[in-house]
């Protein structure tokens, strides 16, 4: 038998390797702008055409390289930054493995332009799916610029894969916030088909972190600065009244690397224990400084995961430099007592002045018993007439006597004209509904007592409306008087605008301002009774984690984001017409049983349940 085990070709196993790093755009981007920050780049410009698609270009003003060095950075394992075993124990730059560069090249057309800092010519190098096209003498700035054109040109199945290109764009703006936040000091301007997404000069963390994310966020700042033997934690947290319900703001940076720790994203969490609801996250934007040789980089192609040599006790550290951070500036919520209805107590005057009573000016010679209107008490020849007025406050509160009382079926059930319906398949109900702390409704069923879930069941309505309104194309918009104002950073703003056509179906109208500002004109009339400002901001925080592509999802989801949003919240006490016309609305439903989220509404608790409860 012929022996079956070969070499890989060049060109595949960089593809096998572009498989773990490269995949999307936004790895591209991720990998370059690091290069450039490792080349002593304080100037880098990312340039994108159809989300990366097209075209990828990153160009900074670092040291630049040599001809060979441009040719060999191509190779795989080619790297400057390590000569010996012992090196991957103090590694303090980005990319260091060697595979980013000829991972790039295997699936793109590439073109780099470089110059080193110095010299008078550059030099020009094209590779075109790893293989190697032209080198050549290049009259070009100092630094580099590295042109990535087509990406996955050979790989459709790839290519094919790629989300839309909001989807693709958004990814690129989380992997460029996370970079401008690791490295304050570093000037970076973005554009997408040639317009602007932002420009951010060299600041410190703080200015940065307002940069990205609005001018709003920068009253909820509060720092965090604690250094021990094992760990240096610098920073800011967020103040709890700002927190919100959904990923985007939490950021944790070693030796300026961003990295994901799950781990100690509890050690933050954990403390604002009883001072958040259970649904809310903090921000924060935690820097630590660690002995590199305390961490492993290199568990991950990404190396967004690290794992530390003693996370037990950083992991204390970490929560009690949250916690000393809240007592110390005092975030606790603070104690604001229910004025309303309170006694107005007059400041006292000064001294000399004079106080005097009150006065009241009365009519000595009013007599209230010669007025021709007055219906006070009479003699009893006259109490008889005015009996029957007490008669129709009480009437209908008197227990039934035999020959007014309603049929009773074999269960023990009434069934008149006035009482409930028995049989589970009505739907049809007038009165009869308890609710039970404000939280479920209650109403005799043939076999028993039916429980609603109020938020579930109005959540399920106001969702099938909404799918309504989709396919009818109906929109009735309520106008805000005083349109609400929407800061949204550059991530938020690609989800916003991918929303932007479906969220006008339903009603709203959003106008887009200056500097990311978006203006909320109107608002379906079904929700105008809700804050418009918080409507919007929690249906862009529910597509922060998911991708903005298939059309009909979008609906799906946008619809069941404002029902639960919008749904009657728990606690609240519903009127006996209000209960009565959520039960109708609800068995007019498609799908009465469940919610948009698939939560169970309806539960029948069985007579014989309630009788062996009861013995």
């Amino acid at each position: 038998m012929s022996d079956i085990i070969r070499l890989l070709p060049e060109s595949v196993a960089n593809q096998i390797a572009a498989g773990e790093v490269i995949q999307r755009p936004a790895s591209v981007v991720k990998e370059l702008v690091e290069n450039a920050i490792d080349a002593g780049a304080d100037s880098v410009t990312v340039n994108i055409k159809d989300a990366g698609r097209t075209l990828i270009q990153v160009t900074d003003n670092g040291k630049g390289m040599s001809p060979a060095d441009a040719r060999m950075s191509f190779e795989r394992h080619a790297t400057s930054k390590i000569r010996e075993a012992n090196d991957l124990f103090s590694i303090r730059t980005m990319g260091f493995r060697g595979e980013a560069l000829a991972s790039i090249a295997s699936v793109a057309d590439v073109e780099l332009r470089t110059r080193q800092r110095g010299e008078e010519l550059g030099s020009f190098l094209h590779i075109l799916g790893s293989v190697f096209q032209k080198q050549q003498t290049d009259q070009c700035p100092e630094g580099s610029n590295f042109s990535v054109k087509n990406l996955f040109f050979n790989v459709p199945a790839r290519r094919k894969f790629l989300k839309s290109n909001s989807s693709e764009l958004k990814n690129i703006i989380t992997e460029i916030q996370r970079i401008a936040l690791a490295n304050p000091e570093l000037s970076i301007s973005f554009f997408h088909n040639q317009s602007p997404v932002f420009e951010l000069s060299s600041e410190n963390i703080r200015k940065r972190i307002v940069g990205l994310f609005g001018k709003a966020i920068n009253q909820s700042l509060t720092p965090v600065e604690v250094e021990t033997s094992l760990i240096k934690v610098s920073g800011f947290i967020g103040q709890p009244k700002f927190a919100k319900k959904s990923f985007g703001e939490q950021f944790f940076f070693v030796n300026g690397r961003f990295i994901k720790h799950p781990f100690f994203h509890r050690a933050v969490t954990h403390a604002y224990e009883r001072i958040l609801p259970p649904d809310a996250i903090p921000s924060y934007f935690l820097y630590f400084e660690v002995d590199p040789a305390t961490i492993d980089i290199n568990i991950h192609p990404t190396k967004t995961e690290i794992k530390f040599e003693d996370e037990q006790a950083i992991w204390h550290i970490i929560h009690a430099s949250a916690r000393e951070a809240i007592g110390k500036y005092n975030l606790m919520p603070a104690i604001d007592f229910d004025q309303s209805g309170s006694i107005d107590i007059p400041v006292p005057p000064s001294r000399g002045s004079s106080i005097h009573p009150p006065e009241i000016e009365i009519n000595r010679q009013y007599n209230p018993f010669q007025q021709e209107n007055y219906s006070g008490y009479r003699p009893d020849s006259d109490r008889n007439a005015d009996l029957s007025q007490w008669e129709k406050l009480y009437r209908g509160l008197e227990r039934p006597d035999e020959g007014t009382r309603g049929r009773e079926d074999e269960e023990g059930f009434v069934d008149n004209q006035s009482g409930f319906p028995f049989e589970e398949e009505q739907t049809s109900q007038t009165s009869g509904f308890l609710q039970l702390k404000n939280r479920y409704l209650l109403t005799p069923v043939k076999s028993g007592l039916m429980v609603i879930d109020q938020r579930e069941a109005h959540a399920r309505i106001l969702y099938e409306e909404f799918m309504h309104n989709f396919s009818a194309h109906l929109s009735v918009s309520q106008r805000q008087l005083f349109p609400p104002v929407l800061q949204l950073n550059p991530e938020d703003t690609e989800i916003l605008s991918a929303l932007r056509d479906e969220l006008h179906q339903l009603g709203f109208e959003i106008r887009p301002g200056n500097d990311n500002q978006f203006y909320i004109d109107g608002t379906p009339g079904v929700l105008s009774h809700l804050d418009a400002k918080e409507l919007v901001e929690s249906v862009i925080a529910s597509f922060q984690d998911r991708p903005v592509d298939l059309m009909e999802e979008i609906k799906s989801q946008l619809a069941m984001v404002l029902a639960q949003s919008s749904a009657v919240a728990y606690g609240v006490a519903l009127k006996q017409e209000e209960m009565s016309d959520l039960f109708n609305r609800l068995f007019a439903c498609q799908s009465p049983g469940h919610s948009p989220s698939g939560k169970k509404i309806i539960s029948i608790v069985a007579l014989a349940d309630i009788e062996r409860f009861l013995k």
